[in-house]
């Protein structure tokens, strides 16, 4: 191959092509444009426009999106629990045991019991009066000075009272339609919604690991998320839900996930 001037047609370049040669030069031109291909990919934006290659900026949103479902994902597994115990305590699919005043302070009387102290007449008549006045006191703490007294929801008869065998973690509380239900405790309002079965309904969280529930009313004055005091009304009692057997308030509570006897610790009459 030979390169001539144009206008004197003097000779420029001359190449003796061969097979060898061909072979070489096109095998360094292409080495050349693989190379400087790369270079262009790996440190330009145009590796953006290649088909399949994602760009630093959507592989930074991908991971934040990943660490953001992960983290949704943990919340409603925390919120299939928390709404399946709501669940459990609205249907009584709970299991429970058979607690009285003493189980439920009995790591405070313990402190007591270990204290072996001679004591006279006049001391159990005092320790007999003093029981008697503290026999509505859910909870005693020892050294502290104070006491939770839970407030009636509701004064009137008891229909029908706990039961464990009969799975009626309850008692019935006979009143007049829109009586007002009252909480029993300071706390927190964790449900407040319309049942097919039992009405209206009011869960509320108190200290200590105490649930209390308050079934088959007409109407609610409290929603969710509110934090009501010890005798705040919360709603109005009636007949509502297709398990009401009449006008009553169907009152529970559950100490540590177990159900209690309200009448232990209330006095409803």
């Amino acid at each position: 191959m030979v390169i001539l001037n144009e206008d004197t047609f003097e000779e420029r370049f001359a190449i003796k092509l061969t097979r060898l040669n061909v072979f070489i030069l096109s095998s360094l031109s292409a080495i050349t444009l693989v190379f400087f291909t790369v270079l262009l990919i790996a440190f330009t934006p145009l590796r953006e426009y290649i088909p399949g290659y994602s760009s630093a900026k959507l592989k930074k949103k991908a991971t934040i999106l990943n660490y953001k479902t992960d983290s949704l994902v943990q919340e409603l597994e925390l919120n299939k629990r928390y709404y399946a115990s709501i669940r459990k305590v609205l249907t009584g699919d709970v299991a429970s045991l058979d607690f009285n005043r003493d189980s439920i302070i009995e790591a405070a009387k313990n402190d007591l019991d270990i204290l072996q102290v001679p004591t006279n007449r006049e001391d159990s008549l005092l320790r007999e009066k003093v029981d008697k006045e503290d026999k509505y006191n859910l909870f005693e703490v020892s050294g502290d000075q104070s006491s939770y007294i839970l407030f009636p929801p509701v004064n009137g008869t008891i229909s029908e009272g706990y039961n464990l065998k009969e799975k009626h973690f309850a008692v019935d509380v006979v009143v007049p339609v829109n009586t007002p239900v009252k909480a029993t405790l300071d706390g927190t309002v964790i449900f407040a919604e319309w049942t097919v079965e039992t009405g209206y309904v009011v869960i509320i969280e108190h200290n200590r690991e105490l649930i209390s529930v308050y079934k088959h009313n007409s109407g609610l004055t409290k929603e969710q998320g509110d934090v009501v005091k010890s005798g705040e009304v919360i709603a109005m009692s009636g007949n509502a839900g297709e398990l009401t057997t009449g006008p009553h308030l169907h009152f529970e509570l559950w100490s540590k996930g177990y159900s209690v006897d309200p009448t232990n610790f209330i006095n409803f009459e």
